[in-house]
C-alpha cells in the first residue's frame, strides 16, 4: 500500500479557499515556507484515525502501550504494556480513567523490553511511547527484530512546542546515541527534573497561539520533589519523557540512525502537527 503524501497539492487548494489561485508549485512553496508552520492540513488524512486506518485492516500487529485506549481492536491485534490488564485496571481505577476498554496484554515488561516478544508482526503501532524510552535506538532496534520485511512501524509522537514539553529544549542526535552507547536502561536525573519541574500546561491550543504559560512555576519545589523522586527510586524506572520531538529534529534523528546503520527502517513519512493537536505521525518501514 503507497502512503499519502505529506503535502498532495489538490487537497491543500481544496482546503484552503485563500490559496485557491496558485499553481501546484506556488501551493508548495506555500506550504513549506508557511502552511507548515500556520498547522494546515496538506493531504487526505483528516485525523489520527485516517492515519491508523492506513494499517491494513486484517494485518498482524503489535500495539505497544495501549493502557485504557488502544488504538486498534480485533484479533489481529496483540499488545505489549508494562503492566498486566489487571495491574492496568487497577491503576486506571486508581487515576479515575476509563477501565472498560484496557485489553488482554499479550506481553509484559515492567521496563518496556520488547525482547520478551517471541512472533513477528506486519506493522507496529505506538502513541506517545517513543518519547518515554531511555534508550530510543534500542527500542527501534527491537521494533526491527519483531518487524517482518516490508512491514511498518506507524508512531503517533507528542510534538513538544504544543504539549506540556515547550519550555524543554529540542532532543538532539548527539543525546540519542550517548543514550545508546551508555546501554541506558532507565532515566537520568536530567529527564525526571525536566519532567517534574520544567514543564508548563497541556493545552495545544494555547501553544499553537503562543501562549506557553508561567516558566518555573513553582520552580524550586518542583526541582526537590524530582531529585526526592529519583533518589527514592533507587535506579528503578520512572515513567518520564526522555526525548523532545518536532517534526523536524525527529526526521534528522530517524535518518541519521539510518545512515549510520545503527538501525535498519527507512523513514518512510513525517505528517506534520495540525493546529490545534499536539502530535505528529510518522511511519518507518523495514526494507523487503
Amino acid at each position: 500500500m503507497t502512503l499519502p503524501n505529506v503535502f498532495e497539492p489538490e487537497i491543500y487548494r481544496h482546503l484552503w479557499p485563500d490559496l485557491a489561485m496558485l499553481s501546484d508549485d506556488d501551493l508548495a512553496k506555500h506550504y513549506w515556507a508557511f502552511g507548515e508552520a500556520e498547522g494546515r492540513r496538506a493531504n487526505r488524512l483528516a485525523s489520527r484515525d485516517d492515519f491508523l486506518g492506513l494499517i491494513p485492516a486484517d494485518s498482524e500487529t503489535l500495539e505497544i502501550g495501549p493502557f485504557f485506549r488502544p488504538l486498534l481492536t480485533g484479533s489481529h491485534v496483540r499488545f505489549f504494556d508494562v503492566m498486566s490488564q489487571a495491574d492496568l485496571i487497577a491503576r486506571a481505577r486508581e487515576i479515575g480513567e476509563e477501565q472498560t476498554n484496557i485489553p488482554m496484554i499479550h506481553f509484559v515488561s515492567p521496563i518496556g523490553d520488547l525482547s520478551i516478544i517471541d512472533q513477528d508482526f506486519s506493522c507496529v503501532v505506538s502513541s506517545h511511547c517513543l518519547e518515554h524510552q531511555p534508550d530510543m535506538v534500542a527500542h527501534l532496534k527491537q521494533v526491527e527484530r519483531i518487524l517482518r520485511p516490508g512491514g511498518r512501524y506507524f508512531i503517533l509522537a507528542p510534538d513538544k512546542r504544543y504539549c506540556f514539553d515547550a519550555f524543554i529544549s529540542e532532543s538532539t542526535i548527539a543525546e540519542v546515541l550517548d543514550a545508546h552507547h551508555a546501554g541506558r536502561k532507565t532515566h537520568l536525573l536530567k529527564s525526571v527534573i525536566e519532567h517534574r519541574a520544567l514543564t508548563t500546561h497541556n493545552d495545544s491550543a494555547r501553544h499553537w497561539a503562543g501562549d506557553h504559560g508561567a516558566r518555573f512555576h513553582d520552580h524550586v519545589a518542583r526541582v526537590e520533589g524530582a531529585v526526592r523522586e529519583y533518589d527514592i527510586s533507587a535506579g528503578a524506572y520512572i515513567d518520564v519523557h526522555a526525548w523532545y520531538l518536532t517534526p523536524a529534529n525527529a526526521s534528522v534523528i530517524m535518518t541519521t540512525l539510518r545512515a549510520l546503520d545503527y538501525i535498519g527502517l527507512d523513514l518512510e513519512r513525517v505528517y506534520p502537527s495540525r493546529r490545534p493537536a499536539n502530535e505528529f505521525w510518522m511511519v518507518l518501514c523495514k526494507p523487503e
